[in-house]
């Protein structure tokens, strides 16, 4: 077996054993083997109509957060870049906002919700807000992006919070929740919605991967290779955005996974994007899987489940500073 496929096989395997592991444990434990082989147990009824939509709604988020993850550090040649920082996430959730507060929530086109296509809107319109403050700054990819990110994040959070004084107390919770980030057992028509709306993302993002290691030798570079790099820009944002405002939308805003997982995977297999990207699938999927399994099993010791956007913010946000003060260290 060669070392990339080998690399994408472990991630599949610990996605696998994840997904197991979030069906076998929680507040009470459940055996597989049971729900798998008697249809009328409580086990089955507890892991396949309760835990499975839920752990499989983490797989899916994790892996989309983990390869915008990879595609947004390759695009900006910035190892601290990811979603939630540089405020993409925080713009899905403000148009997924707007999205309630005019009361289309419920609205569906073709099938499918249409507050993914909000959540989308939201995103692109702050990835355009960081690119243009980020842009009058000579290091228009370096520190200045990252900060444009946090204002702009920073704006996002404070306008869902004044929406919350608008709406009734339903709603406030609901939006609280998306602040916080959770994980909770999704429908079946939004679970499948976001799988496809995130599919196609991924799909764009991974053909892409090859261009985006050529940007690890400038634009100029790049240009002279024959990359189109501003077409290049459009399509990895929109791509990230489509995948951003699709998990945004269901799960709230879960910082820091797109930060966690291509940092861990960079220092196993290197920066290679053709192989971060699909190994990040699955390792994405199962890192937030794991952290929504201590956020369960916390229920034992606190007695409420706290929201697994906090767990990925105090590990995520700890690690983001490490590296910043490793970046400060050796510029």
């Amino acid at each position: 077996m060669t070392r990339p496929s080998g690399v994408i096989a472990l991630s599949l395997l610990a996605l696998t054993a994840a997904i197991a592991l979030g069906v076998s444990f929680g507040t009470e434990p459940v055996s597989l083997v049971r729900a798998l082989s008697d249809v009328e147990s409580l086990d089955r009824a507890i892991a396949l109509d309760v835990r499975l939509p839920r752990v499989l709604l983490g797989a899916v988020a994790g892996a989309g957060l983990s390869i915008v993850g990879v595609a947004l550090q390759a695009l900006l040649r910035n190892p601290l870049a990811e979603p939630y920082v540089l405020g993409v996430s925080g713009g899905s959730a403000v148009g997924a906002t707007v999205a309630i507060l005019v009361g289309v929530s419920t609205a569906t086109s073709m099938g499918a919700s249409v507050v993914p296509l909000f959540a989308l809107a939201g995103g692109l319109g702050a990835t355009a807000l960081v690119h243009t403050l980020a842009s009058a700054a000579p290091d228009s990819r370096g520190a200045s992006v990252l900060l444009a990110g946090i204002v702009v994040n920073a704006i996002a959070s404070a306008a869902i919070t004044f929406v919350k004084t608008l709406v009734t107390q339903s709603k406030a919770q609901e939006l609280l929740f998306w602040l916080t980030g959770f994980l909770d057992v999704p429908s079946r028509a939004s679970l499948v919605a976001m799988t496809l709306y995130v599919a196609v993302g991924a799909a764009v993002l991974l053909r892409d991967a090859a261009r985006l290691n050529v940007l690890s030798l400038g634009d100029a570079a790049a240009e002279h290779l024959g990359i189109p790099v501003r077409g290049l820009e459009r399509r990895t944002y929109l791509a990230s955005s489509l995948v951003v405002g699709a998990i945004v939308s269901v799960t709230g805003l879960i910082g820091f996974v797109g930060l966690l997982v291509p940092h861990a995977l960079r220092r196993i297999v290197g920066p290679d994007a053709r192989l971060l990207m699909p190994a990040s699938l699955g390792f994405g999927g199962a890192a937030l899987v794991l952290c929504d399994l201590v956020s369960r099993a916390a229920f034992r010791f606190l007695h409420t489940e706290p929201p697994v956007g906090a767990v990925t913010a105090l590990i995520g946000g700890t690690l983001f500073l490490l590296l910043l003060r490793r970046r400060a260290a050796h510029p």
